[in-house]
């Protein structure tokens, strides 16, 4: 693991993740910028010590002289965003696999840099959008990829927040500290932190990329330099029409992922919050409701998903695990010399990360233009 020490979120839910299902063994890291909180960090998680660095490409360079039966096998990065990009290169380069959180990297440049990486090493790369691994989203998938839904019409999606309501970065917030920094987080604030998750997730189920965005953006508290509120209007590739809207300043809100699709032969809602339950309309029919574990009339993506009987809740812990499943059948196909095509891939990909980015730069593009509709770029497909 690179990063994920002491006063970490999200290096404690990776940990939790990937040791879920008991496939994983954190046996090396660099946890921290500070080598005492590196240092503290890997005995608190029982580390070698010889196997705990001082940087990253200490621990790539070191890690890659071990015979290979002891080396590890792949590396997960929880760092800021500016700390995504150069381990995950270094560590390619050096032939590991590589699990990242999001988004990608720092800049657009950097993403488009670090799917020529991946390409050219052949390593098996995932990135957490953790919301693509819950069991009714990927049945959800399944409705729309499969068909059984028609052409997308409207999409609402929004991802709301109140937690920097406050200026948290300025009352010791290590979280929001790094997040409210361009110089570690990038060109977006909110736009990066939770945006990106609305804009995959709308995407990853309906199969229809968005094509064009007209949006503005706000700061509302004193003394911040990203945004803190985003709305969008969007246009689809297959005709429809969307709206996104993303706050990390909406009052009463906690983690309010909601999304909704209208297309011609039915509808969906989901929301995070409570996501063991999914909506289904059809014209003239009484709504369906739909809860997780049913195999009898949930698809196999669903059920493969799924780990306990029904009635017992499943969410953002599984949802994760559910991505670092995929990424382990993955590396464990390329260890064994039978590869899988990146196509084939059930985790979001080098190209879902680059997507973000794109998306993170065409709306600031639109927004710094007054909302002027501007283009979304394409974003190569895996083979």
């Amino acid at each position: 693991m690179v990063g994920g020490g002491q006063g970490s979120f999200i290096g404690a839910v990776h940990r939790i993740a990937m040791a879920l299902d008991q496939q994983v063994e954190l046996c090396a890291g660099v946890f921290s910028r500070d080598a005492a909180n590196s240092r503290a960090t890997g005995e608190k998680l029982h580390v070698d010590p010889s196997r705990v660095y001082t940087s990253y490409e200490e621990m790539a360079a070191a890690e890659a002289a071990l015979p290979a039966d002891q080396r590890i096998d792949f590396v997960s990065i929880v760092t800021p965003n500016n700390a995504h990009f150069g381990p995950s290169k270094a560590f390619l380069e050096a032939g590991f696999h590589v699990v990242c959180d999001k988004p990608m990297t720092l800049t657009l440049d950097e993403a488009k840099e670090l799917v020529g990486v991946v390409e050219r090493s052949g390593m098996v790369y995932a990135l957490t959008h953790n919301y693509t691994g819950y069991p009714l989203v990927r049945h959800a998938r399944h409705m729309f990829r499969s068909g059984h839904m028609g052409t997308v019409r409207k999409v609402l999606v929004e991802y709301l927040q109140d937690w920097l309501m406050e200026p948290q970065e300025k009352l010791g917030s290590k979280q929001a500290s790094w997040r409210t920094n361009p110089a570690e987080s990038g060109i977006g604030g909110a736009l990066g932190d939770i945006g990106t998750h609305a804009m995959n997730l709308m995407e990853y189920i309906t199969g229809d990329p968005v094509t064009s965005i007209c949006a503005d953006k706000s700061i509302f508290l004193p003394d911040r330099q990203l945004d803190e509120d985003v709305n969008a209007l969007l246009r689809f590739q297959g005709g429809g029409k969307g709206v996104l809207t993303v706050s990390q300043v909406a009052t009463g809100e906690e983690n309010a992922l909601r999304l909704r699709v209208y297309a011609s032969e039915g509808a969906i809602s989901w929301c995070q919050e409570n996501p063991n339950v999914l909506e289904v309309s059809r014209h003239g029919k009484p709504k369906e409701i739909l809860t997780r574990g049913h195999a009898e009339y949930l698809s196999a993506e669903a059920t493969a998903a799924t780990r306990i009987p029904t009635g017992h809740p499943e969410g953002y812990l599984e949802g994760f695990a559910n991505v670092y499943m995929g990424a382990i059948e993955a590396i464990r196909r390329h260890i064994a010399g039978n590869p899988m095509k990146t196509a084939e891939y059930n985790f979001p990909t080098v190209y879902d990360g680059l997507r973000g980015m794109q998306f993170i730069y065409t709306a600031v593009e639109s927004a710094d233009a007054g909302a002027a509709w501007v283009p979304m770029p394409s974003t190569p497909q895996a083979n």
